[in-house]
This record gives C-alpha cells, structure tokens and sequence, in this order.
C-alpha cells in the first residue's frame, strides 16, 4: 500500500465517523464518497437513483424523516447535484474501474449508520480524539465507515497495480435495515460482474485474523404486525370491546413456543410493542415489530408460516383482525471455493495478518447475499471475506470502535484477493 493511502485512510474513516446517516439518509455520505471518487478520477460513477431499482427498495422512512436528513446533510454541505440524484432515498453510489482487457470484478461495501446514540465516556477512542458522532442519536456502531474507507482505499491500489480489467464498487445504503441490497442486485451495473467480494470488519474476530470466506449468513425476515379490534369502556362495558391487548398478549406468548426446527437454527423475536393508550379502555389496535430468522432459506419459510399461523390463530381467538406488513427480507448465501481462495492466497502475503481462517460461520445477517446470488446467478462467483478487529464494545453498541490498522490491512487482503481473482475467471 503507498503511504499517500495510508495517510488519507484514517482522516477518511474519521470524517464518515464524525457524520453517520442511518439507512436510507446518506445524503452527505453520499455526497463525500462523489468527492472522493472524483478525486480518485475513477472512469464512470453512477449515483442515486442510478444505482437501484426504486421499487425494489425496503424500509424506507416517511417522507417527513428523509426529509429532515436531506435538510442537514444540505446544511453540512451535501452537494446540490448529488442531492438531486438522492432525493426521496436513493442513496449510494457505484465507481468503474476501467484498466484495459480483463475480467469484470466486483466490490461491495455499505456505507449507512444505526439510529443510537454514541458514547460521550472519556476512554471512547473516537470521544478522546474527536471524531465522535455529530449527529445525535446516529452511530456508526457497525464498522461501516471503514468499510466505505476500504472501498476508496482498494480503487485507489487496484489503479497503483498492474491490474487489468474493471473494477466496479458498489457502496450500498441501507443495510442496517436489509433494505439496500436488493434493488442494488437488480441493477444492470451488476449483470457484467464475474467475481464479487464483499466485506465486514470485527465481527468478534480480532486484529490480525482474517476469514476469507464467511458462510451461514442466517436468512432473516422483518415485518410489522397491525392488530385491530373495537374499543370500549373497560368498566362500564369490557364485554362491548374487541381486545388488542389480549391478541397481542396472546401473540407474543405463543410466537416464542414455535417449535425449533431439527434441521437447522432458527429464531423469531419480538423486538418492540405498541398497544393500548390507558387503564380505563380496551385497546382497539396495537403493532408489533417481528424478525424471524434461520439457518437456509427453506427454514426461513418454515417459520414464516409458522408466525403468520400464529399470529393468526391469537387475532381469531380475541375476534380481531391482523394484517402483515413485509419490511425487508435477506436470504441466505455462502462463500464459494474459488472466490475464498483468492482472498486466502491474498492474505498470506499481507503485513499484519497473524491468523488465516479459511471459513467461518457469518453469525448475523446480511442484504450483500442479494448481490452474491446475483453474480452466482449470472455465473460468477462471491465471497464475503472478514477482517478482524479489536473491537472495545460489541457490534451495535455505543462503545463499539476498530483498530484503525486494520482498516490498512483489509485494503491490502482485497486488492490483492481482486488482483489474485484476475486471473482466476
């Protein structure tokens, strides 16, 4: 790696820090990584709306919410043209690499925040040196910030190379949310791409190691469940009423008995209720926020049907109604042989890399498998390499932050896997 990335590497991963947007809301993002890009003098960038398939976008805010964000990122000094290319959400941007005769090569990063607040404790690293969050109440709790810093550092050490081919980035928004990868998968820019990485950094791996193949990415389901019933004076006339409350109950209580299934993990969690206004009136409607997730795909439409039979059978049983509302859904998608040697061979050979694990099981969740099926589809291959860090807090917590020469190193393990992947399809 020269020391000219190097250098920026660490401002770069700083200033998206400083300024987080959760999912859909990467307007300044948006706008900064144009900045960058443009100053790479990369060959096509492609923004906004030209990236995603519009229709196929999930869990995307109310208009009032994006349209709050917008505001600020213009207030922060967003870019006029890249804020009308990302109006309405749609954010993320794709950079080509044109370097002559090869094979078409594929990068994904992701580049939203979470909406929680950032630690202010004296020994968090980011509040000691700061570039803690600006934005209250949104945090990049995830890494996602030295992803996109990857991203710009391997377009920058694929154009130092003798690499010969294209290289196509593709920072994705909205994976906090599952909700951005797959109207970027529908997108013709990916149709051409023969091989893709993707990457993630942590993930309880420490500094040092490196997974060049993640697999078992649970297939994951989100959805929001709406009850209603009929309200009625709880004292006067609890018998005139049609309970929320009860179904909910009910609900919950039996969406945790749903069998386990002998063929695989899988889970279903409650993440959040809303019924009920106060103690004197049957609640007439109620929500539910609901994640289902399993080890195959097949597993995930198990306990879908489970859940909905269950949800069903408590809004019959308290004479209410239900309705389901799909917020986003991922399935899963393993690493292939080809794609995890490439990014093992590349490994060996970097500085800073003590630990090589050639597989590992992924653990969470992730919308890159919408990209990873569709290169697989189209007859490529994928791999969705880690690069540990030493990580104070966990993954989503406030306290969580990485070893920034991690971030060195996981440029190094992809434009070397990128250039090793040149000659492999």
């Amino acid at each position: 790696m020269s020391q000219g990335i190097r250098d920026r590497a660490v401002e770069i991963r700083r200033t998206f820090h400083r300024y987080p947007e959760p999912s859909w809301r990467e307007f300044l993002t948006t706008s900064r990584l144009v900045d960058e890009l443009e100053a790479l003098g990369v060959d096509e960038l492609h923004v906004g709306s030209d990236v995603l398939v519009s229709e196929s976008r999930m869990s995307v805010p109310d208009d009032a919410v994006l349209n709050e964000w917008f505001e600020k990122a213009r207030e922060n000094g967003a870019r006029e043209d890249v804020l009308e290319k990302t109006k309405g959400g749609h954010t993320g941007v794709v950079a080509v690499i044109e370097k002559g005769d090869g094979p078409v090569l594929g990068l994904r990063v992701d580049i939203d925040a979470l909406p929680r607040p950032e630690s202010t404790d004296e020994s968090h690293y980011p509040n000691q040196e700061g570039f803690r969050s600006e934005n209250d109440g949104a945090m990049h709790a995830c890494g996602h910030d030295s992803h996109m810093t990857m991203g710009l550092g391997t377009i920058e050490a694929i154009q130092q190379s003798d690499f010969s081919g294209t290289l196509k980035v593709f920072f994705q928004p909205a994976e906090e949310v599952l909700g951005g990868g797959k109207p970027m998968s529908e997108s013709p820019l990916v149709d051409d791409v023969e091989a893709l990485l993707a990457v993630h950094i942590g993930l309880n791996h420490p500094s040092g190691e490196v997974v060049a193949g993640s697999d078992k990415p649970l297939a994951v389901r989100q959805s929001r469940v709406t009850f209603t019933g009929e309200s009625a004076h709880a004292g006067l006339a609890p018998n005139e009423g049609r309970n929320v409350m009860q179904a909910v109950g009910t609900a919950i209580q039996n969406l945790y008995a749903i069998p386990r299934h002998r063929d695989g993990l899988t889970r279903v969690n409650v993440g959040w209720a809303d019924v009920g206004e106060a103690t004197n009136v049957i609640a007439d409607d109620g929500e539910l926020g609901i994640e289902i997730r399993a080890e195959t795909n097949e597993l995930l439409d198990y306990m879908t049907e489970k859940v909905e039979r269950t949800l069903r059978a408590a809004a019959d049983m308290h004479d209410v109604e239900v309705e389901t509302e799909l917020l986003s859904i991922a399935p899963r998608e393993d690493s292939d042989d080809a794609a995890v040697d490439a990014v093992a061979t590349a490994a060996e050979s970097v500085e800073g890399v003590t630990s090589l694990v050639r597989r590992a099981d992924f653990g969470a969740s992730e919308d890159a498998t919408y990209l990873m099926k569709a290169v697989k589809e189209n007859g490529g291959i994928a791999a969705f390499p880690i690069i540990g860090t030493d990580h104070p807090g966990g993954h989503h917590t406030a306290t969580f932050d990485v070893n920034e020469d991690d971030i060195f190193v996981g440029i190094d393990v992809l434009s070397g896997a990128l250039l090793e992947l040149e000659n492999r399809v």
